[in-house]
């Protein structure tokens, strides 16, 4: 896996806000070196992203995690 460069944080901030459907999703770099990327809405952390770099070809991996006390009723 490789760091996220400052300069592809608001292209994939504006990626994923068109693929999720949300205006208000921010993209936060790490802290500090070599901790993950993370993804909010509305300043609720909700995942991570990470980069892989393989023969030349860029990808984003994208984590999600929804906890159960977030999840409506059964």
């Amino acid at each position: 896996m490789a760091d996220i460069s400052a300069a592809e944080i608001p292209r994939l901030q504006q990626s994923l806000r068109r693929l999720l459907g949300s205006p208000q999703l921010t993209v936060e770099p790490p802290a500090r070196k070599g901790l993950t990327v993370e993804i909010a809405v509305a300043g609720e952390v909700i995942g991570t992203v990470c980069r892989d770099e393989d023969e030349g070809e860029v990808s984003y991996a994208v984590n999600l995690t929804v906890l159960e006390e977030d999840l409506p009723p059964a």
